[in-house]
């Protein structure tokens, strides 16, 4: 498996400031930082929609009330992206790392154990600020301890974890009889093992080897490379969200089906979205417009098949797992696109915030819209709207242009 990932032992890079331990394995930084994105994407953000109905059904949230609860992680997520590159350079990877998926525990602590809509909020934005810290911490393990010609790999690799807590989602449900209470205390206990061996086995050095020179400029070129791909970003975040917040409200409380149907749908959307692993070899093969036309228009056919057949679990299953590889593979592309675009300028912390923040600002502004939108004009009509607006998003990915192509290795 090593072997054909390309990720084999490599050697310390030079100038660390001291020997220590072992250097991780490019391998291992792909496994651990999956783990990591699991707990902190997964768990502690995009599952947040599976448990929604019963959540809204014991604490008396309406549909508007849900779509700002829904809002806060993305909020809180644009403190935590911004914080993380300098948090990161400063503590080190190992570090930051440990601080994302403590936050992560933190608040899933605070949403199993939420008297009301308030503390409910306050434990989904700090799940929000782990979040945000969590992709820079990774972007500068992944820059120390792997070489540059699998960077992009592993990067993938990481953005894929988020399928993976995902997916967890499911069993977790099914054990604990939909009981979202003491599954997100489950969920807390695992985040705080992530952030253990965060602070056990990822690297440890800061950002400051004095013998490397400062970062470069980073260009108009680059910097209207890196806008373009964060306008994109922001476009597909609109347009996702509305499925992470309201896709198990539309089955359950439009089509009929039970809340295990929906919890059915989240294993479908993590399992398919483990796809995104493989978001930096589709840019080496197809080209980054293709790629990401491709899964823009993936993701709008989800939409639309879910609007359109909200009672038929057969389909709302192909439906959540064309999502899940859609959705995972245009946030691996963005990735890797971020890093390479800031990679000349030696800035791999920068890469992901850009499109990240974007794609956070979209979702914020898509969760509050959408649940407005489902009250005015019901399930089907909103999800269709948005479908349509991620179709024309696709149409001028394909024209427009996504990033740079792949640096040779």
């Amino acid at each position: 498996m090593t072997a054909s990932l390309g990720l084999g032992r490599l050697r310390p890079a030079a100038g660390r400031e001291r020997a220590g331990p072992r250097q991780p394995t490019a391998l291992g930084i792909a496994l651990l930082g999956g783990a990591i994105l699991a707990i902190t994407y997964g768990l502690a953000r995009f599952v947040f929609g599976l448990f929604l109905p019963a959540i809204r059904d014991d604490l008396g949230l309406t549909a508007t009330n849900a779509g700002f609860v829904g809002a806060l992680p993305f909020l809180s997520f644009i403190i935590g992206v911004l914080a993380g590159p300098p948090v990161s350079r400063t503590i080190g990877p190992r570090a930051a790392g440990g601080l994302a998926a403590g936050l992560a525990a933190t608040g899933l602590s605070a949403i199993a154990l939420a008297p009301g809509v308030l503390v409910l909020g306050a434990g989904v934005a700090i799940c929000g600020v782990s979040t945000g810290l969590s992709s820079p911490a990774m972007a500068l393990a992944v820059n120390q301890a792997v070489r540059p010609s699998v960077r992009g790999r592993v990067n993938a690799v990481h953005n894929a974890g988020t399928s993976i807590g995902v997916a967890l989602a499911m069993p977790a449900m099914v054990l604990l009889m939909g009981d979202w209470r003491p599954t997100y205390l489950g969920f807390a206990l695992v985040a705080a093992l992530g952030a253990v061996a965060a602070l056990l086995f990822l690297p440890r050095h800061r950002d400051q080897e004095p013998a490397r020179a400062a970062p470069g400029p980073v260009g108009r070129e680059r910097w209207a490379a890196i806008t373009r791909l964060g306008a994109m970003a922001g476009g597909m975040g609109l347009v996702s969200n509305v499925y992470w917040v309201f896709a198990p409200d539309l089955v359950v409380r439009q089509g009929g089906l039970t809340p295990g149907d929906s919890g059915w749908m989240w294993l479908a959307v993590g399992l398919a979205g483990l796809v995104g692993g493989t978001a930096g070899d589709l840019i080496d093969r197809l080209g980054p417009g293709r790629t990401h036309a491709l899964a823009l228009a993936l993701m709008s056919g989800a939409l639309a098949l879910a609007a359109a057949t909200p009672d038929v679990l057969g389909l709302a299953l192909l439906s959540a797992a064309t999502f899940g590889a859609a959705y995972m593979t245009l946030t691996g592309f963005h990735l890797v696109q971020g890093v390479r675009i800031m990679a000349e300028a030696d800035r791999p912390t920068l890469g992901p915030v850009v499109p990240l923040l974007a794609t956070t600002v979209g979702q914020a502004s898509g969760s509050s819209l959408s649940g407005w939108m489902i009250d005015a004009g019901g399930y089907s009509l909103t999800f269709a709207a948005f479908a349509v607006v991620g179709l024309g998003l696709a149409g001028i990915a394909r024209v427009w242009g996504s990033g740079p192509h792949p640096p040779p290795e």
